[in-house]
């Protein structure tokens, strides 16, 4: 168990930061020091008490990342109810089953998703709130107490604080380490979500592990792109930079790279969060091409001049992402490793790391220095433990990865019957990927093994290893590796904007995508071989983590 109780580690940094930046909307007015961020808390916490909420209640928030949905984010952690994220991609039919499955009594949620809802659908829940108004949108009773109560907040504040609010009045309900803090439903691809038990004891774990790796400090500044809603960016965005004291930097809106280029060089972030589709873009789209010219080609055959043309590429990727970070932390996906080689050569100071929702969510890290390329670093020391178990897996170079430690969670909420399969008998926890360890402790991810094909001899193929291939070509969006009567067929995307980049017509773009195929076959085995691309004009269904849907697309085998 974790020494530091985790709502403790947010009272002390409020109190410790008082003057200090906490969160800013990018490009917009909010901003918030830790002083009007605990202001806001106690206000908030005013509201819940005449709501009648208790420690222990589930309280739902669904909205887009900004400043305000991070203070209510800390109001309801820290008042000792439950929090229940919701992504804000969900469906209007995923929404309702989420705030009903997880009991909650109260729901924040963005003015124009609540329009789309039903609230006589929903049985426990008793108020809802506006995130952008602040307003009460509905109140079970319908007598509206609660709603003149939140429009004379202010009065209420000034009666619970007659001297002002002072740093030392910030005193929080210190929910026990053993206890759930956090329900997160997962947004898998096999079309079955589930409300992962948090407690503060997995969060606790994830921050005092990288406040001893000192992944960020008081002050800095961090830009969050990211989904809050998801484990790996509330964790390592929010709550870490809450404990820190940094500054904590919203985007707000669709990270298209002209607006992340132009975020990072306002920000100049010291840590940057990132999914691998971020970094492989910028190669792929812009380093790659460049390359590939014949004269750069030529010169890169002469040892001082491929320095020198190195030198210049890692030099203009730093400054394009604000030239002042510390590190970029990749997470969320396997990274391709041809992208992942050409940065570890030029010296780009990034590492990838491993984890899931089921951990709060990390599971294995390295600081930059220590990565190896393929790896996603060595389970966290003195707080995570992995193992490769072959069972099933008998002769196959790859067995399921099997954690345990301070950042497993309780179990999935109102499905007990679930706790055998998400647990082994003797206490490890099946994280249903597919790798390898070395002799150092550093993981290796193969593939998820429900993804997993199996080739006509009985070898396994990881599809997304071969997808992250063919996803190298300039002209395709995206791709899904399936297997059609034990032989693999590619379901591609076009990337049309390329196609037209390049002045060519759909079909002449689409000849050239199938023309790749023979380069990507050549860069697989044997039983990998892929027999055929099929176009595919609409991009593929996805989870709000943007992972496809793969079930939707499984093919009947013979």
């Amino acid at each position: 168990m974790i020494e530091k109780n985790l709502i403790e580690i947010y009272e002390s940094s409020f109190r410790n930061h008082w003057d200090k930046m906490a969160l800013s909307d990018y490009g917009g007015k909010k901003q918030y020091t830790y002083a009007e961020l605990a202001r806001r808390i106690a206000l908030w916490h005013l509201m819940f008490k005449e709501m009648g909420l208790e420690p222990g209640d589930k309280v739902a928030l669904m909205g887009k990342d900004n400043a305000d949905w991070c203070v209510v984010f800390m109001s309801i952690l820290t008042y000792g109810t439950v929090l229940v994220p919701i992504l804000p991609d969900f469906s209007p039919i995923d929404t309702q089953t989420i705030v009903e499955h997880s009991d909650s009594k109260a729901i924040f949620i963005a003015d124009n998703f609540w329009a789309k809802l039903e609230p006589e659908k929903f049985g426990l829940l008793q108020y809802v709130i506006g995130l952008n108004s602040g307003k009460v949108l509905w109140e079970k009773s319908g007598d509206g107490r609660i709603a003149d109560a939140v429009l004379r907040k202010e009065d209420i504040f000034s009666a619970a604080y007659p001297q002002g609010f002072k740093v030392e009045d910030v005193r929080y309900h210190h929910t026990s380490n053993s206890d759930m803090v956090l329900l997160n439903y997962t947004s898998g691809t096999t079309g079955f979500s589930k409300g992962v038990m948090l407690t503060g004891n997995n969060l606790a774990g994830n921050i005092v592990f990288a406040q001893t790796k000192k992944i960020l400090l008081p002050g800095e500044d961090i830009l969050c792109f990211l989904p809050l809603a998801h484990a790996y960016s509330c964790t390592f965005n929010l709550f870490l930079a809450m404990a820190q004291g940094a500054h904590l930097h919203l985007l707000g809106r669709i990270p298209a790279p002209s607006v992340l280029l132009k975020a990072f060089a306002d920000v100049k972030p010291r840590l940057i969060l990132s999914v691998p589709l971020v970094l492989e873009r910028i190669y792929r789209d812009i380093i790659a091409p460049k390359l590939n010219k014949p004269v750069v080609k030529t010169l890169m055959k002469i040892p001082f001049v491929k320095r020198l043309i190195l030198s210049k590429i890692r030099k203009a990727l730093d400054k394009g992402l604000g030239d002042n970070f510390r590190e970029v932390i990749i997470g969320g996906a396997a990274m391709n490793d041809e992208v992942a080689r050409f940065l570890k050569k030029i010296g780009f100071h990034f590492t990838i790391g491993y984890g899931m929702t089921e951990c709060a969510p990390l599971i294995s890290y390295v600081p930059w220095r220590e990565w190896r390329i393929g790896s996603c670093g060595r389970p966290l020391d003195g707080y995570m433990e992995a193992r490769i178990d072959y069972t099933g897996y008998e002769g196959q170079e790859s067995g399921e990865i099997q954690v345990r430690g301070e950042n497993v969670c309780l179990g999935y909420f109102k499905k007990p019957e679930l706790i055998d399969e998400l647990f082994t008998s003797d206490g490890w926890m099946h994280t249903g990927d597919l790798g390898t360890m070395d002799k150092d402790g550093f993981i290796y991810i193969k593939g998820r093994s429900k993804a997993m094909l199996l080739s006509a001899n009985g070898q396994n193929i990881f599809p997304e290893t071969i997808e992250s291939k063919l996803n190298m070509c300039p002209l395709v969006l995206e791709s899904l590796v399936i297997s059609d009567h034990k032989r693999l067929v590619a379901l591609v995307v076009p990337n049309e904007d390329a196609i037209k980049k390049q002045g060519l017509t759909p079909e002449a773009g689409w000849a050239e995508i199938e023309a790749f195929r023979d380069v990507l076959n050549e860069q697989l085995g044997s039983y990998e071989k892929v027999v055929r691309f099929e176009r595919q004009e609409e991009p593929f269904v996805k989870t709000p983590k943007q992972s496809i849907k793969r079930f939707l697309y499984t093919r009947k085998e013979d």
